[in-house]
């Protein structure tokens, strides 16, 4: 270059400004749907993402003809609007949450004639032999995402070198999860339920305040077993459940029974996103024949979301009164008293 001055640089970002959301649409009565003809749909009420109202229509003999044996699902714009809107969309069935991540679907223009959504979004016989129905039932989970503007900002210089470099995400817990099965270095021993396993008490306190208490605090006195922990109150796996904090709990069989376990567990020992993750679990699992254990469960161990969301649950008169003839009920207001109050309040409003 002349003058062999240096080149001008400069670097400017689109960026796209997003609003997110989901709805959960839950059917109960799978069976009783299916008397509702091709082409024909059930919808759900109206909620709100990114300013605008939206709903689901439930097809479940498919929208039509050559998706009449399987079930359709689709997302439409509840009310008028003066200039199409760019959104992306995602069905899934709420018990796959935790398993996978949501990959959202290309961006879609609406507008007062159009939707989008899964035609065949499951074949009816697989559905109807898959976990997702349960007691005739089942819940799918709608997620949003509405593209309101986009702005165009002055970014950092241009590409440096160190911008071709590739970082690869931290493998920390794979080394942390090599050690605990290797046992190497372990100088710590939990005996729990008579079975006995080896691990490392600085993770443990790094991890939990309770553990560090007991292993290098004040209580560390009292733990006079030559380096054993004795836990009594807890079957070995509610310990073992490595799984969760990585890609949720896998355990198809009893998910709701482990979640609950873990957290009684979490909650000992001070794991707070372990804790927050079951109670994350448990939301899903709330229907009429588990709401009132899980109630008690979230008042026992201080767990305010997962308690509002069963009240969100029994504020249907239905379901409260479902919940009332219960044997559940009955425990409930044997265990936890405390919140007797506010569901008597509840069921008061009920009476005309």
């Amino acid at each position: 270059m002349a003058g062999g001055g240096e080149p001008s640089r400069s670097a400017s970002t689109i960026v796209a400004n997003t609003a997110s959301g989901y709805h959960i649409l839950r059917i109960d009565g799978y069976s009783r749907t299916l008397a509702t003809p091709t082409g024909e749909y059930i919808a759900s009420l109206p909620f709100t993402v990114g300013g605008l109202r939206w709903h689901i229509r439930y097809y479940p003999n498919g929208n039509k003809s050559e998706d009449k044996d399987g079930i359709s699902l689709f997302l439409y714009l509840h009310d008028s609007v003066a200039k199409p809107v760019k959104a992306q969309f995602g069905f899934r069935f709420v018990g796959d949450v935790a398993e996978q991540p949501l990959t959202l679907g290309g961006m879609h223009i609406y507008d007062n004639q159009s939707a989008w959504g899964r035609p065949q979004f499951i074949k009816r016989e697989v559905f109807e032999a898959s976990k997702h129905l349960l007691d005739d039932s089942f819940a799918i989970r709608c997620d949003v995402v509405v593209t309101t503007e986009f702005r165009t900002e002055e970014a950092p210089e241009a590409t440096t070198p160190a911008d071709s470099i590739s970082v690869p995400p931290s493998d920390l817990h794979q080394h942390l999860g090599g050690l605990l099965l290797n046992e190497k270095g372990a100088d710590v021993v939990f005996d729990v339920a008579g079975e006995t396993f080896a691990a490392h008490r600085c993770v443990l306190a790094a991890r939990s305040p309770v553990f560090s208490a007991e292993l290098f605090g004040a209580m560390k006195e009292s733990n006079a077993g030559g380096g054993v922990v004795h836990i009594e109150d807890m079957e070995p796996r509610h310990l073992l459940t490595r799984e969760v904090e990585e890609g949720g709990i896998d355990d198809d069989d009893d998910e709701d029974v482990l979640s609950q376990h873990l957290l009684v567990a979490a909650d000992k020992y001070n794991l707070e996103r372990l804790k927050l993750l079951c109670e994350s679990k448990l939301c899903e699992y709330i229907d009429v024949g588990t709401v009132a254990t899980i109630l008690a469960l979230a008042e026992q161990h201080h767990c305010h979301e997962l308690k509002k969301a069963c009240f969100h649950f029994l504020s249907s008169p239905a379901n409260l009164r479902a919940v009332v003839a219960s044997d559940g009920f009955k425990h409930l207001s044997r265990s936890c008293p405390s919140v007797m109050e506010e569901l008597v309040a509840m069921l008061g409003n009920l009476v005309p």
